[in-house]
C-alpha cells in the first residue's frame, strides 16, 4: 500500500464521503417509506427489503474501505484487463440469465442476483483513461478518437442485446466526458440535433399543416435543416454573400411553395424541401471544390445525414419494443395512457404531488402504502421523497445531489494526471445521467427508461456499483500529488 493510514486519512475527501454516506442513510429511509406495510415495523429483518438494503450498505462501506486501501496503481495496470473480461461477461449473460421483466441481465448466484451491466460502468471508465492517458492523445485524430468510440458503443451494443435499453443508454454519458477532453462541439451539436429532429419529426409526423397535405413534423424538421445549414455557413467561413444567398433563396422558395399548395394547388411542400436540400447539397459540394473550402464538404454532408437521418426517424421508431414506442408516445403527449404505458409515470406524479409543501410524514405516505406507484422502491423511489417529505425534502435531497455533482467537477479539476482527470469526468458524466433521468421519468419529463437512482434505488447491484465508482476515484485523488 502506498499510504498509510494516517496519510490517507489526511488526503480523501471527507466531504464526498460524508455525501456519500449521508444519500445512502437518505435512500434507506426511502426504502422503508417504500416498502412499508402497515403494521409491519421490523426494517431490520432480512426478509424485509429495508433489512437486505441494510446488508447491501454494509458491504459497500466495507467494499468502499477496502477500495481506498488499495495502491492506486492497480485501478490503471489492470483496466484493460478487466475490460475484456467483463466484455465477456455481458457477451455470455444473456445465454445464462433467466427472463426478468422481458430482459436477459440478472446473473444468479444461489440466493444473491446481480447485474453485470452496473459494473461495467466503472471498468469502462478505467479502460477509457487509461487509453486517453497517453502523451499527444487528442479527440480530433481519428487513431485515438475511433478507439474511444468503440470502446464506448461495445458495452453498449452488448447490454442491448440484453434487452436493457436503459442500462445501455447510461453509455451516453461519456460523451460529456469526451466533450471536456476536447472533443469537437460539432458532435454535441449533431448529437442535439438528432434528438431535437426526433422529437419533433415523431411528434408531429401525423398532424398537418392548414393546406392538409403536409406533415408538419417533417415540414420543420427540413426548415431547421435549411436555416441550420445556412448558419454552419456563416460561422465556419467568411462567405457572407454565401449564407445571405441560402438562407434568402431557401426560405422564400419554402413560402411560396406553401403558399402555392395552400391557395392553388394542394400538394405536400416537403416534397419541396427535400428537392431544395437536394440543391443544397450540390451547390455546397461545387463550392467545395471550386473555393477550396472543406467546412462546405462537412456542412454538405450534415444536410445529407440529416434529410437521411429524418427519413429513417419513423423506420427506427417502428423496431422499438412496443412498450418502449408507447413510452415514448405518452412522454411526448401523443398518447394519454394512464391505465397503461402511462400508469407509472401518473401515479409517481399524484404521489409526489400530494405530498405538499412539507409532505405527509415518514411512513405517512398513502400512495406508496397502497402500491399505487409500481417499482416505488427502484426506479420510482422518489416519489416516496417527494410524498413523505414533500417540496422542501425532495428540494434537499436535489441540492445534496447538486453539491455532489459539483464536488465531482472540482475533484476532476485539480487532478495532476490525465488518468485520474479522465475517470473523474467518467464518473460526474455517469452520475449526472442517471439523475438527469430517473428524476425526469418521475415527474414525466423524460421517457421511462428504467435506471435507477443512485444510493437511493433499492438494489445491490446498483449500490456496489455506484460505490465502486466512486471510490476508486477518491482513492485516485487521495494520491494526486504523486501521480
Amino acid at each position: 500500500m502506498a499510504y498509510t493510514n494516517g496519510n490517507m486519512v489526511k488526503s480523501v475527501d471527507w466531504i464526498t464521503i460524508a455525501l456519500y454516506l449521508l444519500l445512502v442513510i437518505l435512500g434507506w429511509f426511502s426504502i422503508c417509506g417504500a416498502s412499508y406495510d402497515y403494521g409491519d415495523m421490523d426494517f431490520f429483518s432480512f426478509e424485509t427489503r429495508a433489512g437486505k438494503q441494510l446488508i447491501w450498505m454494509g458491504c459497500s462501506i466495507v467494499l468502499g474501505f477496502v477500495l481506498l486501501m488499495l495502491e492506486d496503481r492497480l485501478y490503471d495496470w489492470f483496466a484493460y484487463i478487466l475490460y475484456g473480461i467483463m466484455m465477456v461477461l455481458l457477451f455470455i449473460t444473456p445465454f445464462l440469465a433467466e427472463g426478468t421483466k422481458g430482459s436477459y441481465s440478472w446473473l444468479k448466484f444461489g440466493p444473491v442476483s446481480l447485474q453485470p451491466a452496473e459494473f461495467a460502468k466503472f471498468i469502462t471508465a478505467l479502460a477509457l483513461a487509461k487509453f486517453m492517458d497517453v502523451y499527444g492523445f487528442s479527440m480530433n485524430r481519428l487513431k485515438y478518437s475511433i478507439p474511444v468510440v468503440g470502446m464506448i458503443l461495445l458495452p453498449m451494443i452488448l447490454i442491448i442485446l440484453q434487452r436493457e435499453m436503459g442500462s445501455a443508454l447510461v453509455y451516453l454519458a461519456f460523451f460529456l466526458m469526451l466533450y471536456r477532453e476536447g472533443m469537437s462541439g460539432v458532435i454535441l451539436f449533431i448529437g442535439i440535433c438528432a434528438v431535437v429532429y426526433f422529437v419533433v419529426g415523431i411528434r408531429f409526423a401525423h398532424e398537418m399543416m392548414p393546406d392538409q397535405c403536409t406533415s408538419i413534423g417533417e415540414f420543420v424538421v427540413l426548415l431547421l435543416v435549411l436555416v441550420l445549414s445556412s448558419l454552419l455557413v456563416y460561422i465556419y467561413s467568411d462567405k457572407n454573400k454565401i449564407f445571405r444567398n441560402i438562407l434568402l433563396y431557401g426560405l422564400s422558395g419554402v413560402v411560396l411553395a406553401y403558399l402555392f399548395s395552400l391557395y392553388i394547388y394542394p400538394y405536400n411542400v416537403v416534397c419541396f424541401l427535400y428537392v431544395e436540400c437536394a440543391v443544397l447539397i450540390v451547390y455546397l459540394l461545387y463550392l467545395s471544390y471550386y473555393k477550396r473550402i472543406t467546412s462546405f464538404l462537412y456542412i454538405s454532408l450534415f444536410v445529407a445525414g440529416s434529410v437521411l437521418y429524418l427519413y429513417s426517424v419513423d423506420y427506427i421508431f417502428e423496431k422499438l419494443d412496443d412498450h418502449q414506442r408507447i413510452r415514448i408516445e405518452v412522454v411526448l403527449g401523443m398518447k394519454d395512457d394512464p391505465a397503461g404505458a402511462g400508469y407509472n409515470v401518473n401515479q409517481s406524479k399524484i404521489a409526489i404531488g400530494s405530498g405538499g409543501l412539507t409532505g405527509k410524514g415518514f411512513l405517512n405516505g398513502t400512495q406508496t402504502k397502497l402500491k399505487y406507484v409500481p417499482e416505488q422502491d427502484t426506479d420510482f423511489i422518489f416519489c416516496t421523497v417527494g410524498e413523505e417529505q414533500g417540496f422542501i425534502g425532495s428540494s434537499l435531497v436535489l441540492l445534496l445531489y447538486m453539491v455532489l455533482i459539483l464536488r465531482l467537477i472540482v475533484l476532476s479539476e485539480r487532478q495532476h494526471s490525465q488518468f485520474s482527470r479522465v475517470y473523474g469526468y467518467c464518473v460526474f458524466s455517469i452520475f449526472f445521467f442517471h439523475l438527469f433521468i430517473n428524476i425526469g421519468m418521475v415527474l414525466g419529463l423524460t421517457p421511462v427508461i428504467g435506471i435507477p437512482l443512485p444510493f437511493f434505488s433499492y438494489g445491490g447491484s446498483s449500490l456496489w456499483g455506484f460505490t465502486i465508482l466512486l471510490f476508486i476515484f477518491l482513492r485516485l485523488d487521495a494520491a494526486r500529488s504523486k501521480r
